[in-house]
């Protein structure tokens, strides 16, 4: 296992009460939480990041786990995402490795979870602004659940680092109006309908 350092973390909750439409009886809650560490392979190529990969995934469930208590528990999350802002120092693939580490233990805490978890990530420097896109949790097809959550730390990540980042919303978009696969007809199961 390659070892990393928490430099620190950011727990962030959005409340959307309208879109300029009705008032909603209580907010859309969107909650975003990141850890800023130092990148093993800064400055250098590595070609085996599986070690790190598997490194990351008691983080991904630290994050997790924070951030669905902090939106009300499991039943109360209907959209994920996770992210990741690789320093300029690093590449691409360092924040590739979240895709398991962060994507497995999303749904290790969030049992019902059967929908891939949308991804985005990015090179950066210090505040980079990514937006994370946000998706149902059981059905990719539901469109009402299509939205983003943005992930940035004012510090960070400085060259060296990385930025690990999973949101989670209670709902979707508010006033969605554009048809598709709604929630209750969810069928499936199997995270493609």
């Amino acid at each position: 296992m390659t070892a990393y350092d928490i430099r620190k973390t950011q727990v962030s909750i959005e409340e959307v009460w309208h879109e300029r439409g009705p008032r909603r009886a209580q907010p859309l809650l969107i909650g975003t939480a990141l850890a800023v560490i130092n990148n093993p392979y800064a400055g250098r190529y590595e070609p085996d990041v599986m070690p790190f990969q598997a490194g990351l995934r008691d983080l991904g469930r630290q994050l997790a786990k924070t951030l669905c208590e902090r939106l009300g528990g499991n039943e109360a999350i209907e959209a994920y995402g996770k992210g990741a802002i690789v320093g300029g120092d690093g590449e691409l693939e360092h924040g590739a490795v979240w895709h398991e580490a962060g994507g497995a233990a999303i749904r290790e805490v969030i049992a019902q979870a059967k929908a891939i978890v949308p991804a985005a990530k990015t090179v950066g420097a210090i505040g980079t602004r990514l937006m994370v896109p946000l998706g149902h949790i059981e059905a990719a097809y539901v469109r009402s659940h299509f939205g983003t959550a943005e992930m940035t730390i004012w510090d960070a990540p400085r060259r060296d680092e990385i930025v690990f980042g999973l949101v989670m919303a209670t709902g979707g978009r508010t006033h969605a109006r554009i048809g598709g696969l709604s929630v209750d007809a969810i069928s499936v199961h199997d995270g493609q309908r």
